[in-house]
């Protein structure tokens, strides 16, 4: 059985090596149209967008082929990339000291601002040349170093998903955000300034021109997503509305010329009834051409063009590039824009390099005849153009001679991007392999440069409405963004000193707000002075009355040996008239500035002098009374009769009085001061009773002495026609007691 097994098993190796080998069938995606290649020891790979392929949408019916792409439009100034590129590498390859017996290369890849074939151009690169199988690449000699991508996000994004897993070195001369991972920020060069850097700087340029109220137009990808999601929260936080938010249209294969029009038309109108002024412009390096592109539109079909006043303030990305035939369409719109410039310096040699470029001579450049068609609108005798054009180019053309929107002769930001680059790759490999110094990486270095200012002689403005000036206060617009607001003035006594506050504010107390309610005013000291109305009448009075006072003591004196006057009880009638007289002058305590002398003096020496007049008057009349009492056979009245009892009534009821001033001065004086409140734009300067008790128990003890005086004098009204004084008394103290009770209440309610 062994020896049948072995003689069966030992003949199938033949059997199986006669078998044939299955062959794997491979088939080449659709071929990049647009690319180019320099042979060189060390090649670096350029993957950009240069031009628009408009094709017919895929139905996946038959292989894809060259027939899809219906046209191609070349967007004429990004040729300068591709050139910057030749020379910097033309440059590096003439320095010996760089690389020391080598050569650099490159290969260009045309993405089409299409993610697919971005992808497309990634695999190639770990491919066979010729043949499209990735990760089976045998040819060394096309194998790059390093991949530079841009000028658009979406090509820097989208190639690094692929390079990013061979750890393939990338230098980004686009805007784009930091790697998602350390591996990919270890291989990932960023050339162009730092995009968070810029939002930035937009914010600080909205806030110093106090533009609160814009509009925002964005681009449609992934650079346009992440700026509405973080930049324009970032703008809101610092007090700034936006009045819309558009979506620029997408410009690809899949648009038709209507649609593109339509879409565009809705975004015109929305900003051209915005009362915005300052449109805020977030887009890649072809967002210009969709601004250029409506406003041709615009004229063709007679519409409104863009209201002039508009602002438009553009990130860094946006180059003021162009298509061939937007190169005399009209800039008026974009008259006093403001960009972000990226910083670029003058190549010394690269002006010559440019005038020297033939497309007779170029055969290595296969982007050049197609550049110089559109360029130049000619056509070279093997051109597909030539029957369209019947300008046939000669090559001798001068790329000077082209408008700026159509080339520029002078190095752009993102070529000066590509050339540091270059060189970047250039010097690694010579630190590399000389082991000479290490390379720093610099991150994200901007550099600043001095531009020459033109002030606008009248700054712009765009505000949802316009400011509150100083003495109006904002009030919140319901169902309105809070940049939206109505004016409203401040109220009495208040000011609003700046635009746009939230609130009023009290003035001082030593200062009142003016007619506008923007400023306050110092409030005047007033006081009862000699000079004013009031206080001429009152010195004019106090005097009148001082002089008939001394008349009337004159007339006493001259008949003091008549019957009458003796009768009239002289000595009191003397106390009274000089009692009289010091209590006009007491008035002039009440006049000018209050000091600390005058306020202590006001009341107490009124309230003591006008008492010794009360008792006087007091004395008088018990007097009288008594003497009649004493007339009737018997009365013990006569003893009380004389001098005596008229002096102890006067100190008595004048001692208790002056007690009471004394308490007062010694446990709370009054004082100076200033009445703040009272007048809206006055400070009244006045005398602080101190202690308002005591003020009032020297008013009552005035008013009881009144009310006695007035009681004894009621009494004794019944007497002889010939004893008529307790009728004088009796009504001189009914005035003093209404005047005395009208005062108390005046008093308390201006106080």
């Amino acid at each position: 059985m062994v020896l049948f097994a072995m003689l069966v098993i030992l003949p199938l190796p033949q059997v199986v090596c006669k078998n044939h080998r299955a062959e794997c069938k491979t088939s080449d995606p659709l071929p990049f149209l647009h690319k180019q290649y320099q042979s060189g020891d060390l090649i670096v790979v350029n993957m950009f967008s240069q031009f628009y392929v408009f094709q017919t949408v895929m139905d996946f019916s038959k292989r894809p082929s060259k027939e899809l792409f219906e046209d191609t439009v070349i967007m004429t100034p990004i040729y300068q990339h591709i050139l910057v590129l030749e020379f910097a590498i033309t440059e590096i390859n003439r320095d010996p000291l760089i690389l020391r017996n080598r050569t650099l290369g490159f290969q260009i890849f045309n993405t089409y601002f299409m993610t697919s074939w971005t992808y497309q151009a990634s695999l190639e690169l770990f491919s066979t040349k010729g043949q499209f199988l990735t990760n089976y690449n045998c040819d060394t000699q096309h194998r790059p170093i390093a991949v530079l991508g841009g000028p658009t996000s979406d090509v820097c994004v989208h190639m690094a998903t692929i390079l990013s897993l061979y750890k393939m070195p990338q230098l980004i001369y686009g805007s784009t955000t930091e790697g998602n991972t350390k591996k990919e920020t270890a291989i990932r060069q960023q050339m162009f300034p730092n995009i968070d850097g810029q939002y930035k700087g937009i914010l600080l340029l909205l806030l110093h021109f106090g533009w609160t109220w814009i509009g925002i137009l964005s681009a449609k990808d992934d650079s346009g997503e992440n700026f509405v999601q973080n930049v324009v929260p970032m703008i809101a936080q610092k007090g700034i509305c936006s009045a819309f938010l558009e979506i620029f249209p997408v410009i690809d294969y899949s648009n038709s010329i209507p649609e593109l029009v339509e879409v565009g038309l809705q975004m015109y109108m929305v900003v051209m009834k915005s009362t915005a002024n300052v449109v805020l412009v977030h887009g890649e390096i072809y967002g210009i051409i969709v601004l250029r592109l409506l406003s041709t539109n615009l004229k063709i079909e007679d519409a409104p063009l863009w209201r002039q006043g508009k602002i438009w303030v553009m990130t860094a990305e946006m180059d003021f590039t162009s298509l061939p035939f937007l190169r005399n369409s009209d800039l008026v719109f974009l008259h006093g824009a403001l960009s972000f410039a990226i910083h670029t310096e003058k190549m010394l040699g690269f002006q010559q390099f440019l005038e020297m470029r033939n497309p007779t001579l170029e055969k290595e450049d296969t982007f050049i005849k197609l550049f110089w068609e559109s360029a130049f609108e000619c056509s070279f005798p093997t051109s597909v153009m030539e029957e369209e054009s019947a300008i046939p180019c000669t090559g001798k053309e001068k790329l000077a001679a082209l408008p700026t929107s159509v080339f520029e002769m002078d190095m752009t930001g993102h070529s000066y991007s590509i050339y540091n680059a270059i060189h970047v790759v250039a010097h690694a490999l010579h630190d590399f392999h000389s082991s000479m110094m290490e390379y720093r990486a610099r991150g994200h270095e901007v550099k600043q440069k001095h531009l020459d200012q033109k002030s606008w002689k009248v700054r712009p403005l765009s505000l949802c409405n316009s400011k509150c000036h100083s003495g109006y206060t904002r009030s919140k617009i319901e169902d309105k963004p809070f940049c939206c607001y109505n004016c409203r003035q401040c109220p009495h006594g208040k000011i609003s000193n700046r635009d746009d506050m939230d609130d009023c504010f009290q003035c001082p107390e030593d200062q009142y707000a003016n007619v506008n309610h923007d400023l306050c005013l110092p409030k005047i000291a007033t006081f009862l002075m000699y000079e004013e109305t009031l206080g001429i009448t009152l010195a004019s009075s106090a005097l009148f009355f001082c002089l008939v006072t001394i008349g009337i003591l004159w007339i006493f004196i001259k008949h003091q040996d008549t019957p009458i006057v003796k009768a009239n009880n002289r000595n009191l009638t003397y106390v009274l008239l000089i009692a009289l007289f010091l209590s006009f002058l007491c008035c002039f305590l009440f006049l000018g500035k209050p000091d600390k002398v005058t306020c202590l003096l006001r009341q107490t020496t009124f309230g003591v002098i006008f008492s010794v007049a009360i008792s006087c008057v007091l004395a008088k009349t018990i007097i009288v009374i008594l003497e009649f009492m004493a007339t009737k056979p018997g009365s013990k009245m006569t003893r009380w009769v004389g001098n005596r009892l008229a002096v102890s009534i006067l100190l008595c009821c004048t001692s208790l009085q002056g007690f009471i001033c004394v308490i007062w001065l010694a446990t709370s004086p009054p004082f100076p001061d200033a009445d703040m409140s009272s007048g809206a734009e006055e400070i009244f300067l006045e005398c602080n009773e101190g202690s308002v008790f005591m003020f009032y128990c020297v008013l009552s003890y005035m008013g009881f002495l009144a009310i006695i005086s007035f009681t004894v004098a009621f009494l004794a009204r019944k007497l002889p026609d010939v004893f008529n004084e307790a009728k004088f008394i009796t009504f001189s103290m009914l005035v003093f007691c209404s005047v005395w009770l009208s005062f108390i209440p005046t008093y308390l309610q201006y106080t």
